[in-house]
């Protein structure tokens, strides 16, 4: 017979409360992410922001700086971010459809959003959580361009003409030019992807014709 586990109810109930307790002491977002405008250091981890970003983080705001102040916490608000606007000609945008804010917040400036994301144009089927919400770059997207920006409709990609070689036969390509040649080759090599000549016998004749011409015939 198979011996039956014995249920340790207070070993569980520990490792329930150890849990909690785990739960309960770890930092709320407001004040992992906390700043001293001054120093421009974080308090709890005592890191200093990098230089480059101190320039934002006294012009700029957060995503959850613009939600607290408006109706519905911007559920159906268009978000986009600086760095989106100044990297990308096709717009590049969050549609708010869910907020949690965290009350504990002194001016519920913080907590977690959920969105569906358009970038470059391209508009993803499934909501997912916004991140990097506590960077100082986003901006609010008016009213009054909210109709142009969701309609627009992006280029097609042109199709692709050309691959990489291989990574055997790219070193190959490149010997032999810097045997031929003398010297390095100025551009990256490509595969082409569609055939411009016709391998037929006559394509495979001229080939070997030019070999012998060039190289001369085998002793």
């Amino acid at each position: 017979m198979v011996k039956k586990k014995r249920l340790r109810l207070i070993a569980e109930m520990a490792r329930k409360i150890r849990a909690y307790r785990e739960l309960k002491s770890r930092p709320r977002e407001s004040q992992k992410y906390a700043l001293d405008y001054e120093t421009m250091k974080r308090p709890h981890t005592g890191k200093m922001l990098p230089v480059l970003a101190w320039q934002d983080v006294r012009r700029e705001s957060r995503l959850f700086s613009l939600l607290a102040g408006m109706r519905l916490f911007g559920v159906g608000r268009l978000f986009t971010r600086k760095s989106w606007l100044e990297d990308h000609t096709e717009p590049s945008y969050w549609q708010i459809t869910k907020v949690k804010v965290d009350y504990t917040a002194e001016n519920m400036d913080h907590g977690r959003a959920w969105g569906i994301l358009t970038h470059k144009g391209k508009q993803e089927s499934e909501v997912k959580e916004v991140d990097k919400v506590m960077y100082h770059d986003w901006r609010l997207i008016p009213k009054h361009m909210e109709h142009q920006i969701k309609d627009f409709k992006p280029l097609p990609e042109p199709p692709v003409r050309y691959v990489p070689y291989p990574p055997l036969l790219r070193a190959m390509l490149l010997a032999q030019y810097k045997k031929t040649v003398g010297s390095v080759i100025a551009e990256e090599p490509a595969l082409p992807l569609k055939r411009d000549v016709l391998l037929n016998k006559d394509y495979f004749r001229k080939q070997e014709q030019e070999t012998r011409r060039t190289e001369g015939t085998a002793v």
